[in-house]
Parts: C-alpha cells; structure tokens; sequence
C-alpha cells in the first residue's frame, strides 16, 4: 500500500476512523535523519498491506505537530482503534517499527 499524506483535513478520517493500524512519521523535508527513515516507513508500507502508513509534513501541517506534542524529528506514533499505541523519536531500525506495530 502506498503512503498517504496525513493533513489536519483528513486526519480524523484517515487515522483515528480507521480500521487498520496506522503508522504515523512525523517529518520535513530539511530534516536530514528524516530522510534516512523516508525509505525504511515506504518500505514498511509497500511490504504491510495490512496497516496504513502516513506521512505528517511537521512544516505544513504544524496544527497536528502541536497537537501531539512533537518536539523531534522524526517522530513515528502508531495508532490502533483510533488511540495512540506506541511511539519514537529519531532514527530508528526497521526491526523496531514492527515491534511497535505489531506489539
């Protein structure tokens, strides 16, 4: 499944009314860690049909930054049922991420 761009327009809908699990990163384009983690989240997506994953721009979309309280980036949160699950901040291997969702 291809990643989808999570706005504050389609959050509501995208995340907290959806039925699969989804892995939120948090990121900016000028934001050097953040692409080192771009390819390890789309290869999550392409190899997980079964979450949804989406990409939050932290510079265009600061109204959901504030809301979650995002500090760092990258930053992934993890939603199950509609409430965040888990979360990370930084770099983190792919191993990790599935813990997180799958856990």
């Amino acid at each position: 499944m291809s990643v989808i761009e999570i706005t504050s327009a389609n959050f509501k809908k995208e995340v907290l009314d959806s039925e699969k699990t989804v892995l939120l990163d948090f990121w900016a384009s000028w934001c050097m860690p953040c692409r080192m983690l771009s390819p390890v989240v789309d290869e999550i997506a392409e190899e997980n049909p079964g979450i949804k994953v989406g990409k939050v721009n932290v510079d265009e979309q600061m109204e959901l930054a504030s809301q979650f309280g995002i500090m760092s980036i990258p930053t992934l949160l993890v939603f199950k049922n509609g409430k965040q699950a888990d979360s990370s901040v930084g770099v983190v291997p792919k191993d990790k991420i599935l813990k997180m969702i799958n856990g």
